[in-house]
């Protein structure tokens, strides 16, 4: 699998900044996709509800994907898909009580099924949930998992933004079904957010789990460069984060034009370099932002280098072990 993911959250008919949700238009978004398969990318994220965010509807993210698909030329055979569930489709008026964001079997089934048909595939490999929801037992979840899986419509399980306690408690439930439980779980993690180093990462690594990233640059914070402000556009209601974290990211800025790549680039580079994390889901806008976020896979940061990103972001303190790197796992002895 390809150590970056291509996130397709921005493709639809929203008419808004290029890098908005939705507001990439379908001829761009498939010579995006086009691209990514050249540039050796094969792992592919999308959403029911994606696609459309601007007239309130969803699902016009898959429906992209489904047509770019249909060209033929062994595009879905390349791909591993993944796709999400449990998030509220805006134009929805039929689901009753599971309507709202939420999960249940019979939620799952359904909306799955609507994912296949706009996708124009008879499978997805991975299904991930877009929220874990604390009310639906995980027997429940399982058991809607487990048949498609059995079914032959989705290959493997997922999750998003779920704590570690979490992760384990799904876990616990699927061992004691017998059955794989989750591969793969999503995170928001950066440079101004961190916590996951203390708990969700040692945990995923733990447990063989996959770590995705969703929005890895913060909606474009960390594609800004400081010393050439007007380089890269950003969502309005992330532009505060600019303002708050201005020397911070001022710095960051030098340090990335001492070693000759673009803000987005060293990020990401610095993403990659957690050993827990499998792929960040980044989200170009262009064919040109996805050629340069490419880069990043073979930029190598030294020791000297990571050390000068964690002075100007620091770890996060573990208040249990205050003395030890959050990056690196070790035993537990007790003697």
């Amino acid at each position: 699998m390809s150590r970056l993911c291509l996130g397709t959250g921005a493709f639809g008919f929203n008419e808004s900044w290029a890098g908005d949700l939705a507001a990439t238009p379908e001829a761009e978004a498939f010579r995006i996709m086009d691209a990514a398969l050249d540039l050796g990318i094969t792992f592919f994220d999308t959403a029911n509800v994606y696609g459309n965010h601007g007239r309130g509807t969803s699902g016009d993210t898959e429906r992209i994907i489904g047509r770019w698909f249909a060209q033929g030329g062994g595009r879905r055979e390349k791909v591993l898909l993944g796709t999400k569930v449990g998030r509220t489709m805006f134009d929805n008026d039929y689901d009753g009580p599971n309507t709202k964001d939420g999960l249940s079997l019979w939620k799952i089934r359904r909306h799955v099924e609507e994912s296949l048909r706009r996708l124009g595939t008879d499978h997805i490999e991975l299904l991930a949930m877009h929220r874990i929801d604390r009310n639906a037992q995980w027997d429940q979840l399982w058991e809607a998992f487990e048949g498609l899986v059995r079914a032959g419509k989705v290959d493997y399980i997922g999750s998003s933004q779920s704590y570690a306690w979490e992760l384990m408690k799904a876990q616990e439930v699927a061992r004691r079904r017998n059955f794989m439980g989750l591969v793969s779980t999503q995170h928001r993690y950066d440079m101004l957010t961190r916590a996951a180093e203390i708990e969700a990462f040692p945990c995923a690594i733990d447990q063989g789990i996959g770590v995705l990233l969703f929005s890895p640059l913060r909606r474009g914070v960390f594609a800004v460069d400081l010393l050439k402000p007007d380089d890269h556009p950003i969502h309005e209601s992330d532009a505060w984060y600019v303002e708050a974290y201005r020397p911070q990211l001022t710095e960051f800025a030098k340090l990335c034009h001492d070693l000759g790549h673009k803000p987005a680039v060293v990020h990401t580079a610095w993403q990659l370099a957690q050993p827990a994390i499998t792929a960040p889901i980044i989200g170009p806008a262009t064919v040109q932002e996805l050629e340069e976020l490419v880069q990043s896979v073979d930029v190598e940061l030294t020791p000297d280098v990571l050390a000068e990103i964690d002075r100007i972001f620091p770890a996060p303190e573990d208040h249990f072990y205050p003395n030890q790197d959050p990056r690196v796992i070790r035993p537990v002895s007790w003697a």
